[in-house]
């Protein structure tokens, strides 16, 4: 069976979303109180690594014909497209002084790049918050 073009893979076009069910395993688990600090960890630690480098969102690395920058798709808020100059660009963009402005700003820049944001920051501070016993009031 052969398809046209298109990639196939085990899961079917769902395996750039796995993320998305680490995350509401995650707030069950936040939820059911019986999962232990270790499991929300390591659920922290999933959602955090996809959206840093597999959420689908837009590019945004920076180009000469266009002040918001590469319109393609990308694999996290980290990495660039499939362009190879893009795709460590927005990586290196955190560590030159005069970029990490334009590197913010481009993790609000659209509405799949502020909930992939939201999603990373929500499991940062819930991976905190499992690492630190005492700090949540039960």
């Amino acid at each position: 069976m052969a398809t046209s073009g298109a990639k196939s893979s085990l899961l079917g076009g769902l395996g750039h979303w796995w993320g998305v069910l680490a995350g509401a395993l995650l707030i069950a688990a936040w939820i059911n109180k019986a999962a232990g600090p270790a499991v929300i960890i390591v659920l922290s630690v999933a959602v955090l690594l996809w959206s840093f480098f597999q959420a689908p969102v837009t590019c945004g690395a920076p180009t000469r014909g266009r002040t918001d920058g590469c319109r393609n798709n990308a694999t996290g808020l980290l990495m660039g497209c499939h362009i190879r100059q893009h795709r460590w660009q927005k990586l290196k963009m955190l560590f030159l002084r005069r970029q990490v402005r334009a590197f913010c700003s481009g993790l609000f820049s659209d509405g799949k790049a502020v909930l992939v944001t939201l999603a990373a920051a929500g499991s940062f501070v819930s991976g905190l918050v499992a690492l630190i016993p005492g700090v949540v009031i039960s």
